[in-house]
């Protein structure tokens, strides 16, 4: 048995400092605790992911400082922290190995990931060899997140060379059910490699990524004999079963001898956190996620729009959840088609919340507007751009609130409307954050009625009312795109799964609607393209995870992508 100490913490990318006080607070905790080994995060020192900040000379040489001041502070504690090493020109993605006032080795992670989110092949290079930590207790392997999950890869080599514990590091990033396909791979690992394994994840917001935590210890059998919370820092000392003993391969493999202390009397209690259930995660997710970027970016305040609607609602609900009442700010901004009832919606929501709202009308200034356009380009029938107009308004205004008041603007589409384009550039997608923006219109509903559960905020008017953008009169969301109970999944298949128009058919949806769906969704790509950044909680996000070209003739089955982006566009909430 070794006694770990798990650091799931949440550094912040480029916070060097920061993030060495946060590892030297966990190795002091470790120490105290009794614990012989601690394991922080993959890139702790530096945050994951560091993009081109690591081809600034300033930056390498600051977490190269960094790394030798954490080794110092090691005392009689082993400690393997994530940080990038430089070395001849060459970049890696690298765990140090520290010990008793030195970093004794380092190992370079081989699996480079370069698909979804992840761009590692850009700025690091593959390690080649192995280092295993040769201590009394027992034999330790080391490497990081990607090369765990081959099944032929790293983590195995390690244990056939006769690790009995190997140290997984990860900055692995959150999508639905992200922990559970995680568990079930690791807890193979395990079994395959004899070996237990100590995957130590991070937490935290960085930009369009969550990081989830769900740290675990898996013994030999594959059996979790531990498992941190999610989506919260967390310091817990497991005491670590030991896989058998192997007689050692030829490999070539780099060798640290470590002499741990002898751990105390075993530990009381075994952290077996139970995971969240599907609503509470992606709720979870999207909290941490908008706490962490309004923090982490220095916004004290955030502003949402509210109309009445379900969007603005969960929206807000969110951000209170996330910073607390007293940095949330409504702005109500009624035209002269919002019904009453979306008003008092608005006004009940702001009661339950406890949050502050100022109320903007929008009917003289949109009416100036067009009196100067009659004046300009003459008489016309009002259509689309006229609706569009009023969501611009509003974009303006929440724009100048931010510009005026230092706050951070929230946008509230989601990705159904973000995908078909039922957004308005300049209006409805202003903002610094889209929280929603990877949340299909039927999991907002799900996830409002969630968080009813815990607390009734959310007034029942909004969870039962036909969704509409309000920019007409008797408008409703079904004029426009099929019924969202309709539309999500064709989204869901076209999108995330890359099905064909024929695919989607075969699965049961009717022709004409998939058409139009996948036509929508092509046409809108200059507008996604120009959307904030937001959350990303499902396999295939809009941004970073689906890249497509804008000027694109891809035909499927007949079905041509639709006319550029001059023809126009469609309103949102």
């Amino acid at each position: 048995m070794i006694r770990f100490a798990l650091a799931q913490i949440n550094p912040t990318v480029g916070d060097i400092d920061g993030n060495v006080e946060r590892i030297e607070h966990a190795m002091g905790w470790a120490a105290k605790a009794g614990a012989q080994v601690m394991v922080a995060p993959e890139l702790a020192v530096c945050g994951y992911p560091p993009e081109d900040l690591v081809l600034k000379r300033g930056f390498l040489v600051a977490n190269h400082d960094a790394v030798q001041r954490i080794a110092a502070e090691t005392g009689e504690l082993l400690a393997i922290v994530g940080f990038v090493e430089s070395s001849e020109g060459h970049l890696y993605n690298a765990a140090a190995i520290c010990h008793r006032g030195e970093v004794v080795g380092v190992y370079r992670k081989q699996l480079l990931p370069n698909y979804g989110v992840f761009d590692e092949h850009r700025y690091f290079e593959p390690g080649e060899s192995h280092v295993l930590i040769e201590a009394p207790q027992g034999v330790i392997g080391v490497c990081v997140c990607e090369d765990i999950w081959d099944p032929s890869g790293p983590a195995i080599s390690q244990a056939d060379a006769g690790a009995q514990v190997v140290v997984n590091i990860n900055a692995s990033p959150y999508h639905k059910s992200r922990l559970a396909e995680r568990e079930a791979m690791l807890c193979e690992r395990s079994r395959r490699a004899a070996s237990t394994i100590v995957y130590v994840n991070c937490v935290g917001g960085q930009d369009e990524l969550v990081f989830d935590g769900g740290s675990l210890v898996i013994d030999p059998e594959g059996i979790p004999v531990a498992r941190l919370a999610q989506f919260q820092e967390q310091l817990e000392v497991v005491d670590v079963p030991l896989g058998k003993a192997r007689e050692v391969s030829s490999e070539a493999i780099e060798r640290i001898r470590a002499e741990l202390t002898e751990a105390s009397a075993p530990t009381s209690t075994v952290p077996l956190t139970k995971p969240l259930e599907a609503e509470e995660e992606i709720y979870s997710a999207l909290k941490l996620s908008l706490g962490d970027y309004a923090r982490k970016n220095s916004f004290d305040k955030v502003v949402v729009g509210l109309s009445g609607g379900i969007d603005s609602t969960l929206t807000a609900t969110i951000a209170v959840d996330a910073l607390g009442p007293e940095a949330v700010l409504g702005v109500a901004m009624p035209s002269e088609y919002s019904t009453s009832h979306s008003i008092d919606d608005a006004k009940s929501l702001v009661e339950n919340l406890g949050i502050e709202m100022v109320q903007i009308p929008i009917a003289r200034t949109f009416h100036a507007y067009l009196e100067s356009l009659v004046e300009s380009l003459g008489q016309f029938d009002p259509g689309l751009a006229e609706e569009n107009l009023q969501a611009r308004i509003r974009g303006n205004l929440l724009m100048f609130i931010s510009n005026r008041f230092g706050h951070l603007v929230v946008a509230t589409g989601n990705k159904s409307e973000m995908a078909c384009g039922y957004a308005t550039l300049y209006g409805d997608m202003a903002g610094g954050f889209a929280l929603l923006k990877d949340l299909f219109k039927t999991e907002v509903y799900a996830l409002s009625r969630y968080r009813n559960t815990v607390s009734g905020v959310i007034p029942e008017n909004v969870l039962t009312k036909p969704p509409s953008a309000e920019l007409r009169p008797d408008q409703k969301d079904s004029d426009s795109l099929p019924p969202y109970e309709v539309l999500d999944p064709i989204l869901e298949a076209y999108i995330e799964r890359d099905e064909a128009i024929s695919q989607i058919v075969s699965g049961g949806y009717e022709e004409g609607t998939v058409r139009q769906v996948v036509a929508l969704v092509d046409k809108a790509e200059y507008k996604r393209r120009q959307a904030p950044p937001g959350p990303k909680v499902t396999t295939k996000a809009f941004g970073r995870d689906r890249r497509l070209p804008i000027t694109n003739r891809w035909k499927d089955k007949g079905h041509t992508t639709a006319p550029p982006p001059s023809a126009g566009e469609q309103p949102g909430e």
